[in-house]
C-alpha cells in the first residue's frame, strides 16, 4: 500500500524538522512549506492526503490558507498553533479545519490525531450512509455531507457534521463529553474536554438554533421530534 503524504506548512524550521523526522519514521511521505504562499503551491504539487497547518505564517496566515484550500478541496486539515484560546479555535473551525492541536504538543499525540482524521476520512468515503435525515428545518445528507437549514446550505467541518449526525440519529439520547469524544474523535483524547463545548457552540451558531440542548451536569441531546 502506498504511504500517505502529509504536507507540513510551518515556518519554524526546528518544529518542521521534528515533525518531518517523526512522520517519516512512522512511514509517511512528507512535503514541506515555509509560508502560506508556498503552502498553497506545495498543495498542488504534492497532492497530500492531509495537511498540518501552522497559523502564524509569513505572507499568508494559516486561517487564510485554510479558507483558500477549502474552496477547492476536502483534504483534511489539522491546524497546529500556539493560539490556544477558544476564539481562535472557533475561527479555525469556521475556516473548516478538521482538527486543532495546540503547542507545545507530543509527537505521538500528533500521529494519533493524524491517524484518526485519516481513518475518519476514509470511512466517510467508503461507508457513507444512503439516507437523508430530516429534523424540523434541518436536512442532512449522509452521502454528499451537505447540511441545509430552510433550504440554505450550511458549512460544517467533518467533525461538526459527525456530531450533528450522531444527535439526529439518536434523538432523545443524552451524550456526555466522554461519549462524544469516544464516538467522534475515536481515540483517547488527551487535550481539554472543553473542545466538545466549542464544537457544540459552533454548530448552534451555524444552524442559528438551540436544537442541541445542554443537560446540566450530564451532557447534550437533541429532543425527539414530535
Amino acid at each position: 500500500m502506498l504511504s500517505k503524504t502529509i504536507l507540513i506548512i510551518e515556518d519554524e524550521k526546528s518544529i518542521q524538522n521534528i515533525i518531518k523526522a517523526f512522520l517519516e519514521d512512522e512511514g509517511y511521505a512528507v512535503c514541506l512549506a515555509d509560508d502560506g504562499v508556498e503552502g498553497i503551491t506545495k498543495f498542488h504539487e504534492c497532492n497530500p492526503d492531509l495537511i498540518l497547518l501552522d497559523l502564524m505564517l509569513p505572507k499568508v496566515d494559516g486561517f487564510a490558507v485554510c479558507e483558500i484550500l477549502r474552496k477547492e478541496t476536502k483534504t483534511p486539515i489539522i491546524m497546529v498553533t500556539a493560539l490556544d484560546d477558544e476564539d481562535n479555535q472557533m475561527k479555525g473551525f469556521d475556516a473548516l479545519a478538521d482538527d486543532y492541536i495546540t503547542k507545545p504538543f507530543s509527537m505521538p499525540l500528533v500521529v494519533r490525531r493524524i491517524e484518526a482524521v485519516l481513518r475518519r476520512t476514509e470511512n466517510n468515503s467508503d461507508t457513507a450512509g444512503d439516507t437523508v435525515i430530516h429534523y424540523k428545518n434541518i436536512t442532512l445528507d449522509t452521502i454528499s455531507y451537505d447540511v441545509f437549514v430552510d433550504d440554505n446550505p450550511i458549512s460544517l467541518t467533518a467533525r461538526e457534521f459527525e456530531i450533528l449526525k450522531l444527535f439526529l440519529e439518536n434523538q432523545g439520547r443524552v451524550f456526555s463529553r466522554d461519549n462524544l469524544l469516544n464516538s467522534i474523535w475515536g481515540y483517547d483524547y488527551f487535550g481539554d474536554e472543553k473542545i466538545v463545548n466549542t464544537h457544540i457552540k459552533n454548530i448552534r451558531r451555524k444552524l442559528d438554533n438551540d436544537y442541541i440542548e445542554t443537560i446540566r451536569g450530564v451532557g447534550y441531546r437533541i429532543a425527539k421530534e414530535n
